[in-house]
C-alpha cells in the first residue's frame, strides 16, 4: 500500500473518527459518501480499514481523473448513477460524507439511500455549511450564498472583494471581473445551501441526529500545539454553547446520525 496520502485537518479528524469507530466495532465496513478523489479511502485502506467510497463525480471538479489515477475507481470506489449507491442494502456500519450534502440537489433521496445502505444501529457522520454560515467556502467571498442568483448588487459586491484581495483560487481567472463571473457561476450551478432548520428537518425523517462540532472544535485546537491550552476553555459552563454557535456561522455543521436498531 502507498504511503497515507496528505490531507488536511477536516479530513484527518474525519479519519480518526472512522478509526476509533473501527476499533470499538470490530470487522466494521466504512462508506465514505462523495470520496471525491479517495483520498480518505487510499488514508482508510492504508491504516487496515474495511472502507469504500462512491461518487458522482459532478463536472464542477477533477475528482474523477484523481480517483482514476489512484486505480481504485471501479473497485473500492463505486460511481453513483441514476442516485443509487452501488452497494447493498445495510452494507455498511458507518458513513461519512466532508463538505458534500451543499451539493446536493435532492437532501431527501440521499439521506434516504444512505439510510438504505447503513446497517440498522449504524451510524453517519455529515459535515457541510448550511446557509446560515456567513462565508461562502467555495469561493471565499462572505455572504455571497444569500444574494439571489440574479443580482446585479450581488455581482458588483462580488467583484468589489475581490478587487480588495478577497476570494479564493485566484489564479484561476485573468481578471478581478472574469473571476466573480467564474465563481458566481460555479456556486450557482453546484451549490443547494439550506437553512439549519430544514437540514435538521430532513435528516430527522431517517435518523436520530445530534449537533457534535464540539468533537471538531476540540480536535483542531488539539491539532495546533500553540492552540492546545485552548481546549481546556470548552470544559467551562456556557463556553461550548457560544463555540457551537460561533462555529456553526464561521465554518459548518457537523452532525452524527443513527439508524434506528431493529
Amino acid at each position: 500500500m502507498s504511503a497515507l496520502p496528505e490531507m488536511d485537518v477536516t479530513n484527518r479528524f474525519v479519519l480518526d473518527f472512522a478509526t476509533r469507530f473501527a476499533r470499538d466495532n470490530p470487522g466494521a465496513r466504512i462508506l465514505d459518501f462523495g470520496c471525491g478523489g479517495g483520498r480518505l479511502v487510499r488514508a482508510g485502506l492504508h491504516l487496515g480499514l474495511a472502507i469504500a467510497g462512491a461518487d458522482v463525480f459532478y463536472s464542477g471538479s477533477r475528482a474523477r481523473e484523481e480517483a482514476e489515477r489512484s486505480g481504485l475507481l471501479g473497485t473500492a470506489i463505486q460511481e453513483i448513477h441514476d442516485g443509487r449507491i452501488g452497494f447493498a442494502d445495510s452494507s455498511f456500519d458507518l458513513v461519512v460524507n466532508n463538505q458534500v450534502m451543499e451539493h446536493v440537489a435532492d437532501l431527501d433521496a440521499v439521506l434516504r439511500e444512505i439510510h438504505r445502505v447503513l446497517k440498522p444501529g449504524g451510524e453517519l457522520l455529515s459535515i457541510f455549511p448550511s446557509r446560515d454560515v456567513f462565508r461562502e467556502g467555495h469561493i471565499g467571498i462572505p455572504f455571497s450564498h444569500r444574494f439571489p442568483k440574479d443580482s446585479k448588487l450581488r455581482f458588483y459586491y462580488t467583484w468589489a472583494l475581490r478587487g480588495l484581495g478577497c476570494g479564493a483560487w485566484k489564479e484561476q481567472a485573468p481578471t478581478c471581473r472574469q473571476w466573480a463571473v467564474d465563481k458566481l457561476r460555479w456556486i450557482d450551478t453546484y451549490t443547494y445551501y439550506r437553512s439549519r432548520g430544514e437540514i435538521i428537518r430532513t435528516f430527522d425523517r431517517y435518523f436520530n441526529s445530534e449537533p457534535r462540532e464540539l468533537d471538531y472544535i476540540r480536535y483542531r485546537l488539539l491539532d495546533r500545539p500553540g492552540r492546545r491550552w485552548l481546549a481546556a476553555l470548552l470544559d467551562f459552563p456556557a463556553v461550548p454553547i457560544l463555540a457551537r454557535a460561533l462555529f456553526q456561522k464561521l465554518a459548518f455543521l457537523l452532525i452524527l446520525s443513527r439508524k434506528e436498531a431493529r
